[in-house]
């Protein structure tokens, strides 16, 4: 009886499996559907092969891994066992699904990326890429669905005894499979799932190995070499003037190389192509990162990785960059994007540094238009035209020599951006004029928004050159162009593509325009900026430099002297150029001249290159972990954020555990509330170091300054609010009641004035500037405001009070 028992529950227990697995197979076969309808360059018949294949043992592999649950609760109750494991096995294809429609989404499987970005920055990305939608969810559902139509065909077809030979020829047929095709391994044929959990334990076990370190048995700072080893390749491509030259960046996103130039997409950016034979232009250039997150620290800085890019850590370590350097010898320092600048952290860098000016989604004002939202109501903030727009406004504002620093934003997900139709209709009259092949046409189709997305920031950037032509300081600029990383809705023909992006140095000071096809990166430009700046003009001296490469390769034939650690997202550093091959997840490729690769087999070359890039990662753990990149007692260039003593350490690990940082805000609200300023300013300082433009935030502890009486503190601090968001109102409100509340009435007119002129209009604004009029006994002027605000509340009970006082 028992062992009756024993058998029939494993035999319910292999329908679900044999469903699980079905279910599986019929989402792969709907990825290859998608795959070949986007024109995607695959082998389906392989292609399917291979995801049966790999669908089918992480199938059983999940199945084996739940078996002694199922089993334990059958054993109290066999109904309730069976229920909980559909339960499971629907939620683990739900998952699968999810992650597959990210794949087809990004080309690329979802892996340990997942762990290096918060939960704001997760939504928000996942938000430009999904409208969602009752619609949305209905694929969902159906496979839910079917996975139970497959339990009762399974049921109804194969009689339990049949399960055995069932079970018996597929793990003999796949497992030979598994052994006899190596192609099995390749990222683009795993189940999804699979990938993503064994790529968390891969980079957890990574961490481990590097968290058993010795770090503490040196104390150098392996990064530093003398200045005088970062040569001065570019002087001599440059006539420069006496006076020192703005630099201009426009880090363009998604720009990879195979869309300019006569390249595989080329014909959809005229304006850069056309910079090409007008600029210093590196063929063969390389981002440090698969995504936007790296370009920062690594263009302007050469800064190394640490655990899962360099901005995600909580505290900064000290370092230099071209913004503080630069600012520290007279240039002006600013930054421009359209959308949120806490995205990615990049406001605690940039802030780290001095930079003397952000400008981002808060600050572009009533001219400017934002991008339309998509359906689900996301949008990532003003289109690339305004943010050049914008950044032409205020260049007359700001003393020269400057450091400007733009990012566009526009060619990413969800590819929204103004007059997209028109742009649609060029990629059309483009590709029917173009002499290419019937399926590069069909694919470039099938993107045809991203192609137009192209075409609308080359036309952008075409509008801010021509415009910035016609200003005098235009003669002594340097234009800095490349990719943030290639964008990736688009297939990568290899895995060196991802990595692949234009650069261009473009100016009127250039001698003679010039190609370079040798191998330099992101890394390479700040070492060779600052050493053509330094060895041109009176710059503070520094002695030594804590760069992660030693600059730009000007040599013309193909060649590489670099090494080329590579962070294809957030916590992978997995991919390594060195000498003219490409490691990446443990394979060699080697690199052509036309930057393309080959996989080879080469055991010893393979050993060396992955010792190399193990030594990296040591270097890179140990000089991000114990500040070591650049001494801290002779950095006069940085402004870091603020340092918490143990004590007041502690009191935020009590108060903040299992807090989110908007409930940690309303717990400061609280605690201001009931009078506990020094708690109040303690979690807003934790807020502020993490989210320097959380406004609510410092608006709270400037009033909670107030409250206690430092009304200078006070005002400093709102004033950088106005400063960070100045079309936020309840800044100017705090404002106003500090210096009403300090007998600084005049200034509470200017402060209301210039609230005013950012188009702020409230209540209980004019309210508090009518008082300060009737105190300064500006009658007239409080009657004025007075009489406006009454026609608009009549009913005010406290505006009619004051209005009597005024007779």
């Amino acid at each position: 009886m028992k062992l009756k028992f024993q058998l029939k529950e494993i035999y319910k227990y292999g329908y679900l499996i044999l469903a699980f697995i079905a279910t599986f197979w019929l989402i792969s076969f709907f990825e290859v559907f998608q795959l070949t309808s986007k024109n995607v360059g695959i082998s389906i018949g392989s292609s399917l092969f291979f995801k049966l294949l790999n669908d089918f043992w992480t199938g059983l592999f999940i199945s084996v891994f739940l078996f002694p649950l199922y089993f334990l609760v059958a054993y109290f109750h066999k109904k309730a066992a069976v229920i909980l494991i559909q339960i499971l096995f629907v939620i683990i294809i739900i998952g699968q699904f999810a992650l597959v429609n990210y794949s087809l989404t990004t080309l690329i499987n979802l892996g340990a990326d997942l762990l290096g970005y918060s939960y704001s920055d997760i939504t928000t990305t996942v938000s430009s890429s999904v409208e969602f939608s009752i619609g949305y969810f209905v694929p969902y559902l159906i496979f839910g669905g079917i996975f139970f139509g497959f339990i009762v065909a399974f049921k109804k077809f194969f009689p339990e005894k049949s399960l055995i030979a069932i079970y018996t020829i597929t793990i003999v047929l796949f497992g030979a499979g598994k052994l006899v095709f190596s192609q099995t391994s390749e990222t683009e044929y795993q189940n999804k799932l699979n990938y993503l959990v064994f790529d968390i334990l891969k980079f957890q076990q990574e961490k481990r190995e590097l968290n058993a370190m010795d770090l503490d048995s040196r104390t150098d700072f392996p990064f530093l070499s003398p200045t005088s080893k970062s040569e001065n390749v570019l002087g001599p491509l440059l006539n420069l003037k006496e006076e020192k030259p703005t630099i201009v960046f426009i880090i363009v996103e998604g720009l990879g190389a195979e869309f300019v130039g006569d390249n595989t997409y080329g014909g959809f950016t005229p304006f850069l192509d056309s910079l090409i034979d007008e600029s210093l232009y590196w063929e063969n250039f390389v981002s440090t990162t698969g995504r936007t997150f790296g370009v920062l620290p690594s263009i302007l800085g050469s800064l190394p990785f640490a655990e899962q890019g360099f901005l995600e850590q909580q505290k900064l370590p000290s370092h230099l960059s071209l913004i503080s350097v630069l600012k520290a010898n007279g240039y002006t320092t600013s930054f421009y994007s359209g959308d949120k600048s806490s995205f990615d952290r990049k406001i605690n860098f940039l802030e780290f540094n001095g930079i003397d000016e952000v400008i981002d989604e808060d600050k572009f004002g009533e001219n400017f238009t934002k991008t339309e939202a998509n359906e689900g109501g996301f949008s990532w903030g003003y289109p690339d035209e305004e943010i050049f727009r914008k950044t032409i406004s205020v260049l007359d504002s700001k003393a020269d020599p400057r450091l400007d620093i733009i990012m566009t934003i526009s060619n990413h997900e969800p590819f929204n951006f103004p007059n997209k139709n028109s742009y649609i209709s060029k990629v059309d009259s483009i590709i029917s004029t173009k002499n290419i092949n019937a399926d590069l046409s069909a694919e470039i189709k099938s993107y045809s928004e991203i192609f137009a997305s192209l075409l609308y920031t080359d036309a952008s950037i075409k509008g801010f050159i021509t415009e910035y032509k016609k200003r005098p300081d235009f003669e002594n600029t340097i234009f800095i162009i490349t990719g943030d990383h290639r964008l990736i809705p688009i297939v990568q023909k290899d895995k060196l593509c991802r990595f692949h992006v234009p650069f261009y140095i473009y100016s009127p000071l250039v001698k003679q325009p010039k190609k370079f096809k040798s191998i330099s990166s992101h890394f390479d430009v700040t070492p060779s900026v600052l050493s053509l700046l330094m060895n041109s003009y009176n710059f503070i001296k520094l002695e030594n430099v804590p760069w992660i490469s030693k600059g730009l390769d000007t040599a013309q034939q193909f060649r590489n002297i670099h090494k080329i650690p590579l962070m294809r997202y957030k916590g992978s550093i997995n991919d390594y150029i060195y000498e003219n091959y490409l490691y990446s997840d443990g394979n060699l490729f080697k690199i052509n001249e036309n930057f393309g690769t080959v996989k080879v087999v080469e055991h010893d070359l393979l050993n060396t290159i992955s010792d190399s890039l193990k030594a990296f990662k040591k270097l890179n753990a140990y000089s991000t972990l114990k500040n070591k990149i650049y001494p801290e007692e002779n950095n006069i260039y940085i402004n870091p954020g603020i340092d918490f003593t143990q004590e007041e350490l502690k009191i935020i690990e009590v108060s903040t555990k299992g807090l989110t940082f908007d409930k940690i805000f309303l717990l400061a609200r609280e605690s201001a509330f009931n009078k506990d300023f020094k708690k109040a300013q303690l979690l807003c300082n934790y807020i502020l170091n993490e989210y320097p433009n959380h406004a609510d935030a410092r608006t709270l502890k400037g009033r909670t300054l107030a409250w206690e009486g430092k009304y200078k503190e006070s005002e400093l601090e709102l004033l950088n609010v106005i400063k960070r968001v100045p079309y936020y109102y309840d800044c100017y409100l705090a404002l106003m009641d500090v210096y009403w509340w300090s007998d600084q009435d005049e200034k509470s007119i200017e402060i209301a004035q210039k609230a005013f002129k950012n188009k702020i209009v409230n209540g209980d604004l004019s309210f508090k500037l009518a008082k300060a009029y009737q105190r300064l006994d500006y009658k007239k002027e409080s009657n004025i405001l007075m009489d406006s605000l009454l026609k608009i509340y009549p009913e005010n009970v406290e505006y009619k009070e004051f209005k009597q006082t005024l007779k």
